[in-house]
């Protein structure tokens, strides 16, 4: 049973056709921000689909114009305390990206539109991942007074190279499809995301899953390394979100103004 398709939740939708399951954020008016049930939800749906034997492929996407614009900040705000010492690991968004760091198998994403923050971050741990131009990037958390998180640090620098992984995470900004496709973020720029990656998917599906689980596995000979890292960020990124920098990032952005780094040392 897929609880995702069996009982519906509000802001994630889930359809399951010939072996593919498509998970689609549909929280439009927040550009797709992943809140806290979010997070839950799609963690459990992604833990279902990789012990179902229903699902062969999975593909995440937005509902409509974007993929995610990340982190919900008021959400993150509200949580009601900081996790202690070694338990960061467990709280609902680095819960999600160790869920999609474990799928044993294909796993796609398509991206139309804004993929910010821990959205970017996902694509770190997916097999395939399409985007049109229209698609806009960006791992924001230094200028936010945080850190990396997801297994960044490792992931990105394998993926292209250490430079690469210096200009996106060192300067917080936002880049096109183009420079994800050069730091190896993406698979390739396509007309239509959405319509790609069910193709590609279909042909996936077609193929021997015992085989793909295989492969896969072999692929990812280092996953322990992946999940290990996850908490090491996690821990970090908590020890952040409590500091002053932190503070500043979020005042300037509920007063509509530049922040002001220059006091800290």
């Amino acid at each position: 049973m897929l609880t995702c398709i069996e009982q519906p939740v509000p802001h994630l939708k889930a359809q399951l056709e010939q072996g593919i399951l498509t998970l689609m954020i549909d929280r439009p008016e927040a550009k797709n921000a992943l809140d806290m049930a979010l997070y839950i939800h799609l963690r459990q749906a992604i833990e279902e689909a990789g012990q179902s034997n229903q699902v062969r492929v999975l593909i995440l996407r937005g509902i409509d114009a974007d993929f995610s614009a990340g982190n919900d900040m008021k959400s993150f705000l509200q949580l009601p305390e900081l996790p202690a010492a070694g338990e960061a690991g467990t709280t609902p968004p680095f819960m999600l990206l160790k869920a999609i760091a474990q799928f044993s198998k294909p796993c796609i994403a398509a991206v139309r539109g804004v993929c910010i923050g821990v959205a970017n971050t996902l694509l770190l741990h997916f097999d395939f991942i399409y985007a049109d131009q229209t698609a806009t990037f960006q791992m924001p958390f230094v200028s936010l007074g945080l850190s990396l998180e997801g297994a960044a640090s490792l992931l990105l620098a394998q993926r292209s190279s250490y430079l690469h992984a210096a200009d996106i995470l060192f300067k917080a900004q936002k880049y096109d499809a183009e420079k994800a496709l050069q730091a190896g973020i993406l698979s390739e720029i396509v007309d239509d995301p959405y319509q790609t990656a069910l193709t590609e998917a279909q042909h996936l599906a077609s193929l021997p899953i015992a085989s793909l689980k295989a492969v896969k596995k072999l692929m990812k000979h280092d996953l322990e390394r992946v999940l290990k890292c996850i908490d090491e960020e996690a821990e970090v990124v908590m020890q952040r979100a409590n500091s002053p920098e932190m503070f500043e990032a979020v005042s300037a952005f509920m007063q509509k103004r530049a922040p002001d780094f220059s006091q800290f040392h």
